[in-house]
């Protein structure tokens, strides 16, 4: 009785790994596949999830279909997401603001890391520091700083308070004892339109965004924060290089799977991401976007989410960030 007993439950064991490949391989076959985005139409998530999507559904021979839900900072379609079948059909595209999010919207309805399986970061986009050269005399970031250190009445824009803009910004300021005050402002167009207008006078942008006003002259770059320069930008000198080695910051965007998503299933997805991540299609696009790829995939990329947490969390503490 007790052989047949263990026997038994070697077989329905052995039929459970034997169904893993097949699952992997069997999927998707019933209904399309959805990314959710949890940001509004033409933002950088959609910047960077559409071109994946249509690479993506072409290798897997399935439709996918991005879906904006968006709300609260991102927060409303991750929390949808959170509460979608694990089936393999629904995958969250997010950003750095999900690990943000913890810190400054005290009721969540989902937890990034405990409602979610790690996939893949998508895209990197280094920041970088620019002002109007109208305003802002110095072209170079360390004369810049010893001056900020000083009482004066310079002021940085941001996309918003909590964003990545405004936490690199309040990183800054404590990595360097600068004393500058934040404008927040609702969305990348009006707070660079201000900055070239001159109403502000310094701003802590992504590339994808201030790229055009560089090149253009509308506005200095006085440095990437990175520890290398940026293809593309390669007149513009790094945090490292203006003696800042340890002020690395970026806006990068993700996918996650619902929580409890077959195991076979995450490893397909990964698997066909880097593929598409590294085709020469996505790779053009996110070069023009000032965007780099990086092999960063399942428990890795979920212990870079797990860190992200926590560095922006102590941002946040120090700099008493608060979101009214």
């Amino acid at each position: 009785m007790q052989y047949r007993k263990y026997l038994g439950f070697a077989l329905v064991l052995a039929s459970i790994i034997g169904a893993q490949p097949a699952l992997a391989q069997a999927w998707p076959n019933a209904k399309p596949v959805v990314f959710i985005n949890p940001f509004p139409p033409g933002g950088a998530v959609d910047a960077f999830g559409r071109p994946l999507a249509q690479v993506l559904s072409n290798q897997i021979g399935a439709p996918i279909v991005v879906e904006n839900k968006s709300g609260a900072g991102g927060t409303v379609g991750a929390a949808l997401a959170a509460k979608m079948a694990p089936d393999g059909y629904t995958w969250l595209l997010g950003a750095i603001h999900h690990t943000i999010a913890p810190s400054i919207y005290p009721r969540l309805q989902y937890d990034i890391e405990r409602d979610f399986e790690p996939v893949a970061l998508i895209a990197d986009v280094p920041h970088v520091i620019v002002v109007n050269p109208r305003k802002v005399p110095e072209t170079d970031l360390k004369s810049l700083t010893e001056r900020l250190k000083k009482p004066n009445k310079v002021d940085y824009a941001s996309t918003g308070t909590g964003t990545s803009q405004h936490l690199t910004g309040e990183l800054f300021k404590l990595k360097t004892g600068a004393q500058i005050n934040h404008v927040p402002y609702r969305g990348t167009g009006p707070a660079l339109q201000d900055l070239v207008a001159g109403h502000v006078d310094m701003m802590f942008d992504t590339l994808a965004g201030a790229g055009g006003f560089i090149k253009s002259g509308q506005l200095r770059a006085l440095a990437v924060t990175t520890n290398e320069r940026v293809t593309g930008y390669e007149a513009v000198p790094t945090t490292r290089e203006a003696g800042m080695p340890d002020f690395v910051a970026t806006s990068w965007y993700a996918m996650w799977a619902v929580k409890g998503t077959p195991k076979p299933v995450v490893d397909r997805m990964i698997a066909e991401v880097n593929k598409a991540l590294a085709s020469p299609d996505i790779q053009a696009k996110w070069t023009t976007m000032g965007a780099t790829t990086r092999k960063l995939n399942g428990p890795e990329f979920g212990s870079f989410v797990h860190g992200e947490v926590a560095r922006w969390a102590d941002v946040v503490k120090r700099a008493n960030v608060k979101v009214e």
